[in-house]
């Protein structure tokens, strides 16, 4: 995808229409591409056969789910999958597994979100994840410009939060923390449970599918008044 500066005089125009004054990007699936297969392979390469019953391509289960609804401290996470682990087994090496569910976002990306905030959109996060791979996806967000913890105008993450999507509680903090009315936001997400709860909250809502080209999706949603 090449980033053109007509994509963007596009969307700036159908702003008006639509008053949209910012955009909540979801993390993963969103921003960054995931590797489901990748990381139940390495997660049993550890002999950890039993991941898939805590691993989930949009909403974790059990202790996974509990760190990242904040009912689960990093340090009873790292023992547990340690425990299923080999003996030997570090938590570097949980990191990597972590890792590797991910693959950084790319250079169109950060120019794509740089491009938005440049036009006058605030630029908000609002992800189901947790403090180890917040901190793992940072460094990785920074070297295309886009760094969670100094581009974002605020990232909304359900650990620190102690709430989770789809439940409307977490939509209605983020609305009222941006301090903008619900119809002014456009909300980006790959789980189409996700984007039911965040229309039913008011906002704008558009379901994005791995491949799309996500400028071209935002313009369009726009358009066409989603």
């Amino acid at each position: 995808m090449s980033i053109k500066c007509r994509s963007f005089a596009g969307i700036i125009q159908i702003r008006n229409k639509m008053n949209i004054k910012a955009i909540v990007f979801d993390m993963g699936g969103v921003l960054i591409d995931l590797d489901y297969d990748r990381c139940v392979a390495a997660y049993k390469a550890l002999g950890f056969e039993e991941i898939c019953d805590y691993l989930d391509p949009c909403h974790q289960k059990g202790i996974y789910g509990d760190m990242e609804s904040g009912k689960a401290s990093e340090d009873e996470f790292y023992d547990f999958f340690l425990s299923k682990c080999h003996a030997g087994t570090t938590r570097a090496d949980i990191d990597a597994c972590m890792k590797s569910f991910y693959d950084g976002p790319s250079e169109k990306t950060g120019s794509l979100l740089r491009g938005l905030k440049q036009k006058g959109y605030g630029i908000y996060m609002l992800s189901n994840n947790n403090p180890i791979m917040m901190r793992i996806c940072d460094s990785d967000f920074k070297k295309v410009g886009i760094g969670i913890s100094d581009f974002f105008d605020q990232a909304f993450i359900s650990s620190s939060m102690k709430m989770m999507k789809p439940d409307a509680a977490i939509f209605n903090e983020a609305i009222r923390r941006i301090g903008l009315k619900a119809e002014e936001l456009l909300f980006i997400d790959d789980s189409p449970v996700n984007v039911e709860a965040a229309r039913k909250s008011g906002m704008n809502a558009i379901l994005y599918t791995c491949g799309e080209d996500l400028e071209m999706t935002i313009e369009e949603a726009l358009r066409q008044g989603n």
